[in-house]
Formats: C-alpha cells, structure tokens, sequence
C-alpha cells in the first residue's frame, strides 16, 4: 500500500454538511462511508483501487489517498482532485454578488451562504449515476447505484468498493444489468455510454479542463438514452458547469413554485425562462432551489 496526501484551506463559509449529506446517500456505504468529521469514499486510481479520505478541522481538510498497490501520480493531482470535488473552484462569491440583491432568490443565498455543488469523483461517476436516476424516484436510483458498484466496482483493501470505471460496465450485459434492476432501456444507454468512452469517442476525463458546457452536450444528447435533464445534471455533478438550466428537474419546479407562492404546478417552458435570466449560473440557482427547506 502506498500513501498521497494534501492538506487545504477552506474558505470561512465552507458547509462541510452539504459534502457529507451528497456522499451520504446510501444508508448501507458500499462505496461511501461517511464520518463524524470527514468522508472515506471508494475510487479509482490510474486503475487501481484506492480510498479517498476528506478529514476536516478547524477550516482546513486534510485529503489522504491510499492506494492498493505503488502510488501513480502526485499530490498536485491530488489536490485538484478534491478541490473540485469539494466544490472550491466554483465562483460562488461572483454568484452570491450578483444575485444578493434579488427579491426572491437574494434570501435564498442570505440563508444559505458558501452553497456549492459537491461533485462526483469523475464525469463518468455523474454521468452513470443521471442515467440510473431518469425518471424514479430517488431511493430506487439509490438501489440501482448500489447494484451496479457490486456488480462492477472493485474492492479496496479498506473494505470500500470502488466506484466502477468505463472498461468495466462496458463488460457487462443488457441481461445481467437487467437482472440487478436496470430497465432495458437504461441498460442500453449505460453500456453505450461505457463503450463510447472506452473507443475513446467520449474523452469525459479530458474535457474537465475547459470544455464548453455546449460542446459536452451536444455529444451526451447525441447518445440514445440520454436527454437534456440528464446531460445537465451530468453537466453540474461531473463537470462542475454551473450554467445547465435543470427546468426539466420535478424538485426544481416544485421548489420554485413554493418560491413564487404559485397556486399550480409550473410547466417546464416557464422555469426554463425563469431561470434564463441567472446565466451563466442557472444550475446554481437550481441548487439553491433544492436546498430550500
């Protein structure tokens, strides 16, 4: 076993429960397993499994990457690992500046300052857990996530399973997938996805750097299965693009709703053009949305 670690500042309105709340999802922590002051997650490495560890105090994380086998990379990668899991790279102050002032949605940022979007550990992580989520409820997405990490996740020597990498869905089958739960239709977009990446037709991981969030669309909604709500979620949780208009999103319309003290329920073109007036940052207020009580 070989050891990375880092050691970051967090801003002073940095809301270590949201992080811990987003990794908490599965009560039974086959990938995830959430402590009183930090987080042990399950990924992979250049291959390999290893677990990730987030330890805060005092505004401070301490990150730790132990690996199940010779340590690849450094702590720089690292380091820009977790600050984007963590959220820390997204413009949050520029957000919170502009929008104070709003007469509706300037008290949701007063009540909730420093909100970011926690993210996936990959793309492919965001994008295959959108898939399994499409149209169901959350406790049943829950329950396919977790069928589909034992079905092709790899286990660290912690006891975590890692979350699986494309070459690994893409070995299983429609039939298998079916078995664990997944639709045929999901099954097909989820081993498609797989393949794509492993052909090297959807560099996911190369485009986390500055990939338009138009030109990451486009190719997602050019995949059967794979429509706008899940492109932008994808959008949000595995690349950080703050700019998806999630009006396609049941919680978002029910949530603005109550906002807007609406008597019935609002229709997916009126969010949208609500929420168009907040680009670039419309997937921000949509979190905004869901965080309300």
């Amino acid at each position: 076993m070989s050891l990375l670690e880092c050691d970051l500042p967090l801003p002073a309105d940095y809301r270590v429960a949201d992080l811990l709340s987003f990794h908490r999802r599965d009560a039974q922590a086959v990938a995830e397993r959430v402590t009183d002051d930090g987080l042990d997650k399950g990924i992979l490495w250049d291959g390999q499994p290893a677990c990730l560890g987030l330890r805060f105090a005092a505004g401070r994380v301490r990150v730790t990457l132990q690996l199940d086998g010779a340590v690849a990379g450094d702590s720089q990668a690292l380091q820009g690992l977790a600050e984007r899991m963590l959220g820390l790279t997204q413009p949050v102050p520029a957000f919170e500046a502009a929008h104070a002032d709003h007469p509706l949605l300037g008290a949701l940022i007063a009540a909730n300052r420093g909100l970011r979007v926690p993210q996936s550990a990959t793309p492919f992580e965001a994008l295959t857990w959108a898939i399994s989520g499409q149209q169901i409820s959350l406790p049943v997405a829950i329950a396919l996530r977790r069928q589909l990490i034992r079905l092709s996740g790899r286990q660290h020597s912690s006891g975590l399973l890692c979350y699986p990498d494309a070459p690994a869905v893409a070995a299983l089958d429609a039939d298998t997938l079916g078995q664990a739960g997944f639709s045929r239709a999901k099954s097909q977009t989820l081993l498609l996805l797989a393949r794509e990446v492993v052909e090297g037709r959807l560099p996911l991981d190369q485009w986390l750097a500055d990939e338009p969030a138009e030109a990451i669309g486009e190719r997602l909604l050019a995949l059967k299965g794979i429509g706008p709500w899940t492109a932008d979620y994808a959008l949000l949780r595995g690349f950080a693009r703050l700019d998806g208009s999630l009006h396609g999103d049941a919680a978002v319309r029910r949530q603005l709703q109550r906002l807007l003290g609406a008597a019935d329920k609002l229709d997916q073109p009126f969010v949208r053009d609500w929420l168009a007036a907040f680009a670039p940052w419309r997937a921000l207020v949509a979190a905004h949305l869901w965080a309300m009580a």
